[in-house]
């Protein structure tokens, strides 16, 4: 892919080291491309990850994990986007296991990923751990992501219900992350309706985004606080979506701000921008005032 500085997605995003006085383990990055020159489509990839370990080797699991992923997508033909981000994350985990296994202070460090790659207004996901990735589409959000918890888990076998979730002790037990000795099975699923089964998200990679749709990531520091409903309200009262990122990290810091929070924000275009850019452009061309 060839690297632009324009994206063709309103873009904001916001980090935030959090209340507890911890070091920032969360990492982000969103770059944006043209396809090839023969394929001049345009793609914007985004990628979240939240750091484990201690004596800071969650923030270089983390660092590690972006740059990696990063370069595999921006180094892939983007024909195949699942292979390619399935590729990319492996690679990113390799890479953090080599780096943990030559350094005693971070051994069994890792990190959470969330990616979103947008090509077009075609719409891929992949995931590993519990950072998230939603949908906003009108007055509706959904969660896209299903959380690779012990809670997630317990809750999907009827052991706790929806409520015990947020407060149980096991609440931050990841069952998935990268920089393990083994490849970390990455998620592909992208849950457009919660009653769908796993094979039906899965089928939904490449989901068709339409005018106006906003893509929400996110690390857990603002899940545990904020809840989904609370997130939409937000998004879609502010003036703008810098607005929005800022608003949503002060509410997780008002409510105690226990962890890191990292909000990246991607919106597509409505279609009276998509019109007025095309006017203006007409207008140059045209001479026009």
């Amino acid at each position: 892919m060839i690297r632009t500085t324009l994206a063709h997605l309103h873009v904001a995003a916001l980090s935030h080291a959090g209340m507890s006085g911890k070091n920032n383990e969360d990492r982000y990055a969103i770059s944006s491309y043209l396809l090839s020159k023969e394929d001049p489509r345009p793609a914007v990839f985004a990628v979240v990850a939240d750091g484990i370990g201690g004596h800071r080797a969650g923030e270089v699991a983390a660092e590690l994990a972006v740059n990696y992923i990063t370069k595999g997508i921006a180094e892939s033909s983007a024909r195949k986007p699942v292979k390619a981000l399935e590729y990319a994350i492996q690679e990113a985990s390799q890479a953090i296991a080599s780096h943990s296994a030559g350094n005693d202070d971070e051994t069994g460090m890792g990190a959470t990923c969330a990616c979103v790659w947008v090509i077009e207004n075609r719409l891929y996901t992949a995931y590993v751990g519990d950072s998230r990735i939603y949908l906003l589409r009108g007055k509706q959000i959904q969660r896209l992501t299903i959380d690779h918890t012990w809670v997630q888990e317990a809750y999907e076998k009827g052991i706790i219900t929806a409520e015990q979730m947020h407060d149980h002790p096991n609440v931050h037990v990841i069952r998935r992350h990268l920089g393990g000795l083994k490849l970390p099975e990455v998620d592909f699923r992208l849950r457009i309706d919660n009653e769908e089964s796993n094979e039906e998200s899965e089928r939904n990679q490449g989901f068709h985004l339409e005018p106006g749709d906003t893509i929400l990531m996110c690390s857990d520091g603002l899940t545990d606080l904020v809840w989904d409903d609370e997130m939409l309200k937000i998004i879609r009262s502010k003036r703008d979506m810098k607005a929005a990122a800022e608003a949503l990290v002060n509410l997780a810091n008002e409510r105690g701000g226990h962890d890191n929070i990292t909000v990246v924000i991607l919106s597509t275009p409505r279609l009276e921008e998509t019109t007025k850019k095309k006017s203006n452009i007409l207008d140059w061309l045209l001479g026009d005032e």
